[in-house]
């Protein structure tokens, strides 16, 4: 065994083409009985292989092995490079990275020997001799191999002198392993701690030619290289305490304040939870402090002069109200609140708001790319204040969505989700498809896919009204009559809403009849606020803002009855300026022609 000391060794092994494949297995040995013959490890001897030919790969590094048997498979699976001889690149790499510190070598003030050994059958397709030099002077002692053809006088520009001892030249692959021995003993060199005395106080480490001395953990070597003194751990900074630090001959030891107890690491404190040993008998929480604990009470409660016991301030906070949105305390008690449109139910703490009717929904939106990203977040907001105004669940009120442009994707079918917060969530997630506008192609898909009891639609025989809307920005580039025309013919009431560069004409081809009350237009994407309202008013008239009377919560139900067949009867959808420019008048007498259709229905 090389028993003189660490070593950070580099293997440096041309696997150009000219090297056969027995050759190079030559090689592989020749690595292999030199490592065979050192005592690696961590603390030990170090090696790193790496491999050129008209690149360099590194095959392991300084830090990756400590054990001989991992350095034997992996030096066992190298695949020769097979291309040219780039030797100073190589010698390049092994000093601007194999040599580092992040790749495993000790720090040059350690004086742990760095050692090249490279090992060439050829001449170099490059320039060695200045990149050698630079190696050198970086402290990387260089060993060159030559085997069979390698270019003595390469050989001898990269070695570090003298360059006998550094400059080996072997006649054939055959004898390479022959020749390790003799390496191995030039590496090696003698043990020159056994070999001279060499005064070290504590350890010697042996090297190529010399020795150094060591010092023991927790003492530093003195000025005459032989000698050592106690670090005062303490004094240096470099303990680690968190909170005290107690000097010991060489070592030292980490004290916590009172209060703390010390953690595994022998290091940090953390601190004494008194409130853990279960006798603070606080009625609340328990908050541990050093040298002791308090009680503290919860929200809406007082602690009490026992410093124990907590009384409720505010029975909001203080006890299990059970209201469904919102508690307000009063003197000695509360009230359940509803929020703007809902009332509260006969238990006192539920709400409940518009019944919009039970419907199968559907919209079909327009992702093509006149729309542009940005106003596609607008559409998207657009349709969930549609779903705002709807009561979501399985047995209620069924929404799904669809996205075209120059082709159809189903976002999510009617069966998909169960509850609005759900579906807004889904909605806000859809990605924007961009290319072109077959508005066509999408009434079809609505017609033969989106409506079938397979994506969730109820049956016909189960008289629950399907509604498509339609969103779009553009004129269709496919023919949209004949599916229009079959969507409404198979039961589906359509709503046709249009922003921007929409066609008026294909608009009301979309919609139902009566035409104006189920169509809309706005002029662009940041108007399209009073779309919603006027949809809102076809659904839910009470909850409508602007001239139309205000009904008392909940009677949306019992008036548009929007799960039967009043659905056909929705107020028009209309510009904004145009909705603000109607008269007081106009707006009531829409609403008794509404209100006797109704009544005429039943």
């Amino acid at each position: 065994k090389c028993r003189t000391g660490p070593l950070d060794i580099v293997f440096v092994i041309d696997s150009s083409r000219s090297v056969r494949p027995f050759e190079f297995e030559t090689m592989r040995r020749f690595m292999m009985d030199i490592i065979g013959n050192l005592d690696v490890g961590p603390n030990a001897t170090r090696v790193g292989v790496i491999q050129y030919s008209s690149q360099v790969q590194n095959i392991f590094s300084l830090k990756t092995f400590f054990t001989r048997a991992d350095m034997e498979k992996a030096i066992n699976s190298i695949i020769p490079l097979a291309q040219g001889t780039m030797t100073g690149l190589a010698i390049q790499y092994a000093m601007n990275v194999a040599f580092t510190t992040q790749e495993g070598a000790r720090p040059l003030h350690k004086k742990i020997p760095r050692i090249a050994i490279i090992v060439t059958d050829g001449r170099p397709q490059d320039r060695v001799t200045e990149v050698s030099t630079q190696a050198r002077n970086a402290g990387i002692e260089i060993y060159a191999v030559g085997i069979q053809r390698a270019d003595m006088n390469s050989l001898r520009a990269m070695a570090s002198p003298p360059l006998e001892e550094h400059v080996f030249l072997v006649e054939s692959f055959e004898l390479i392993q022959q020749f390790g021995k003799q390496f191995q003993d030039k590496l090696c060199g003698v043990d020159m701690c056994v070999e001279q005395e060499h005064g070290c106080q504590h350890s010697c480490v042996s090297t190529p030619g010399s020795f150094y001395c060591e010092c023991n953990p927790g003492y530093r070597l003195n000025v005459d290289g032989k000698t050592c003194s106690p670090i005062d751990m303490c004094a240096d900074g470099r303990h680690g305490c968190q909170h005290q630090c107690v000097s010991a001959r060489g070592s030292y030891s980490c004290r916590c304040r009172v209060g703390y107890y010390l953690n595994q690491d022998k290091r940090s404190c953390s601190m004494i939870d008194y409130c853990s040993f279960g006798n603070h008998s606080c009625q609340h929480e328990c908050v541990s402090i050093p040298n002791g604990h308090y009680c503290r009470c919860r929200s809406g409660f007082t602690l009490q002069p026992d410093s124990r016991s907590c009384r409720a301030t505010d029975l909001c906070n203080g006890v299990d109200h059970g209201c469904e949105f919102k508690c307000v305390s009063t003197e000695g008690s509360y009230r359940c609140m509803c929020p703007e449109g809902q009332q509260l139910q006969a238990d006192g703490k539920a709400c409940s708001k518009c019944g919009a009717g039970h419907v199968d929904l559907v919209m079909v939106i327009d992702g093509s790319k006149s729309v542009r990203p940005q106003n596609f977040e607008l559409v998207k907001q657009f349709v969930n204040r549609i779903v705002d105004l709807l009561e979501v669940s399985p047995h209620g009120t069924r929404v799904g969505l669809g996205q075209y442009s120059s082709r159809v994707r189903t976002e999510f079918p009617l069966n998909k989700y169960h509850s609005a917060d759900e579906i807004k969530k889904a909605v806000m997630e859809v990605e924007y498809m961009e290319k072109g506008t077959m508005t066509g192609l999408a009434l079809k898909h609505m017609v033969e896919h989106s409506f079938s009891e397979l994506e969730g639609a109820r049956p016909l025989s189960h008289n629950v009204p399907r509604i498509g809307l339609v969103f779009t920005d553009g004129r269709s580039q496919d023919d949209i009559s004949e599916w229009a025309r079959r969507a409404k013919e198979s039961g589906i009431v359509m709503f046709a809403v249009g922003v921007g560069k929409a066609v008026e004409e294909e608009l009301r081809a979309i919609a139902s009849d009566p035409v104006e009350q189920h169509f809309s237009y706005s002029a662009d994407f940041t108007t399209m606020t009073h779309l919603v309202e006027n949809f809102k008013l076809n659904i839910c008239p009470e909850e409508g803002k602007g001239e139309m009377e205000i009904r008392s919560p909940c009677e949306c139900e019992a008036l548009v009855q929007f799960q039967t067949n009043t659905v056909a009867i929705l107020q028009s959808l209309t510009e904004k300026n145009i909705l603000w420019a109607r008269s007081l008048a106009q707006m009531m007498a829409r609403l008794e022609d509404l209100e006797k259709q109704i009544v005429n229905k039943k």
